[in-house]
């Protein structure tokens, strides 16, 4: 979630800080408990179209790069990689990652100016189990692009 969503929900930065500090430990201890909720690959697409509105998702242009299988779900290497030449007229504003199967979908977004001379992106991610990774990448001209892989997780994460 955006700072500007959360300030037009009333919630300042110091809610915020102290939500995560409790909800740290809220999911360690999620993590103990049998029937956590997760997400649904229709949760999942529904965050994607709150994301990029009414634009029409093409398929093209993004590599999202993931192990096949993830023996460890805590720390799941992921690269995305946008092709682009990041000029004013035509560059990469944001790069939006979502989990399917997470106990929320939402996992980054990425933001980018022409100044940030390409958009290419390494982390880690956690993934609670075997699920869909989607990449979802929203141009300067107003065109979506998208890709998901499949990954294996042996032991979850979240």
């Amino acid at each position: 979630m955006r700072h500007s969503d959360l300030s037009k929900m009333g919630v300042n930065r110091r809610q915020v800080m102290t939500a995560m500090g409790a909800g740290a430990v809220g999911a360690a201890c999620a993590g103990l408990l049998p029937g956590v909720a997760q997400a649904t690959p229709a949760e999942a697409e529904d965050m994607i179209k709150s994301l990029i509105g009414t634009a029409k998702a093409s398929e093209g242009k993004i590599q999202l790069k993931l192990p096949q299988i993830a023996d460890n779900g805590a720390t799941v290497p992921l690269r995305v990689v946008v092709d682009s030449p990041m000029t004013e007229a035509d560059h990469v504003k944001t790069i939006h990652i979502i989990a399917e199967g997470n106990p929320l979908p939402g996992v980054a977004s990425f933001h980018f100016t022409p100044k940030s001379g390409k958009a290419d992106v390494q982390t880690r991610i956690r993934l609670g189990k075997t699920q869909n990774v989607h990449a979802v990448a929203v141009m300067s001209n107003g065109s979506v692009w998208r890709t998901k892989e499949e990954v294996k997780v042996t032991v979850g994460g979240c």
